[in-house]
């Protein structure tokens, strides 16, 4: 069984896995579409799924600071629905401020920001995936 966690933006999604044990999470990639072509992005998870032998996906769910949910959050929900429509599991995971946290990540390995967009999308995916993890680590049955 092995999880994917998902960072949705309007124009990429970050793509991140775990190893067969559910221990380790890396990146694993950047889907780029066109803004908001959600389908586009659905297919190419989907192809994943099937590929990489995926129970669930875990995907970040954006919410203003005071926990109310504004676009970003709605971009989520209706992708949520496109996933579940497609038979495919999904697990909302609250993502404030992943994204500030990627940036972080390569701000202190020494990487330009700018040069490193698609990456923040990943490790932003990543940071979700664990998080997710994390929570579930004292619950075995939620996996």
């Amino acid at each position: 069984m092995r999880i994917l966690g998902l960072d949705l933006g309007l124009k990429s999604l970050g793509v991140a896995i775990t190893d067969k044990s559910n221990t380790l999470v890396r990146p694993y990639k950047v889907i780029k579409f066109q803004s908001e072509d959600y389908e586009y992005a659905l297919n190419e998870v989907k192809k994943i799924v099937e590929e990489e032998g995926i129970d669930k996906v875990v995907l970040g769910l954006p919410k203003n600071m005071d926990g109310s949910i504004g676009f970003a959050g709605e971009r989520s929900l209706n992708f949520q629905k496109m996933l579940e429509n497609a038979h495919i599991e999904v697990i909302l995971e609250d993502e404030r401020l992943t994204t500030k946290s990627a940036e972080n990540i390569i701000h202190e390995n020494n990487e330009n920001i700018k040069n490193t967009k698609s990456k923040i999308d990943a490790i932003a995916a990543s940071i979700i995936l664990e998080s997710y993890l994390r929570r579930c680590s004292n619950d075995i049955k939620k996996f």
